[in-house]
């Protein structure tokens, strides 16, 4: 899996880091985590792991299934998410990714995938860690939604012109069933109020996190996000309590074929044969 998500690192200037947020799994369990040869980052206490690399450069881990990469070399990638390889849960298939650059500079600034920030320090690169894996998880909660109310699209309008179920039961009970993994994956979802704690005062970090969020519509994506899987949880519902009720109709016209049927035979063996 690691080789699939390396990818070669990027000449830059020695002013800037590159930065890939990827997103692996549904959940990433780290309880107990302990990887040999890789230090604590000094961070505030309210923050994700953050593991201390080469000349600056770190790695941050978040507990929905997501990894944030800042200056990492494809050695440094390989060999974290070799480590992590056993601890994701509800592994994706094909792991969401988020590139971008982080570049110092006079002022703070986000153009882009381009980050400009006054210095380097540990709480500076802890809110933009957070902020890139909240983008990626968001961007992999979309694309799950989006595929799950096209899943969904044709059985509704079936239902809204026809005013009928489709006849393919295997095929809509599938559809229901991705619904519900999807649900289940979504569970662990980010949350995009939460922030890192900050020492009293150093207002800096708290204006970047600010700027990213706004940057990223973090809280606006959220919402929309909410919003749909509530709809999807109706439209499911709905479809489920629709089938079941299908299947009670069926089998209740059968038991009705069944007496008719019953009495027909009373009433030949009792009038016509005797």
């Amino acid at each position: 899996m690691a080789d699939n998500l390396i990818k070669p690192a990027r000449a830059v200037p020695q002013q800037r880091l590159s930065a890939r947020a990827l997103r692996l799994g549904g959940r990433l369990n780290l309880t107990g985590l302990d990887l040999a040869g890789l230090a604590p980052l000094e961070v505030p206490s309210r923050s994700p792991p953050m593991l201390r690399l080469e000349n600056g450069r770190v790695a941050a881990l978040f507990s929905y299934g997501t990894v944030v990469f800042i200056g990492a070399s494809a050695a440094e990638q390989e060999a974290v998410l070799k480590e992590i390889e056993g601890r994701i849960e509800d592994r994706l298939d094909t792991a969401a990714v988020v590139a971008s650059e982080i570049e110092l500079g006079p002022n703070t600034r986000i153009a882009g995938d381009r980050i400009t920030i006054k210095d380097k320090s540990p709480a500076a690169l802890v809110v933009i860690a957070d902020a890139l894996a909240k983008n990626v998880a968001l961007a992999f909660e979309e694309e799950e939604v989006r595929k799950l109310l096209l899943a969904l699209e044709p059985f509704t309008g079936d239902l809204a012109d026809t005013g009928r179920l489709p006849m393919n039961r295997r095929r809509m009970l599938r559809t229901v069933g991705q619904a519900f993994r999807t649900h289940r994956r979504l569970l662990e979802r980010v949350e995009v109020e939460e922030r890192p704690d900050f020492p009293p005062g150093d207002g800096e970090p708290g204006h970047l996190c600010e700027r990213l969020a706004d940057a990223y519509h973090l809280k606006k994506r959220a919402k929309s996000v909410s919003r749909k899987l509530d709809v999807i949880e109706v439209m499911t519902s709905g479809l489920t309590e629709l089938i079941n009720a299908r299947r009670e109709n069926r089998v209740e016209l059968l038991i009705v074929l069944l007496i008719a049927i019953e009495i027909g035979i009373w009433v030949y063996e009792s009038f016509i044969r005797g």
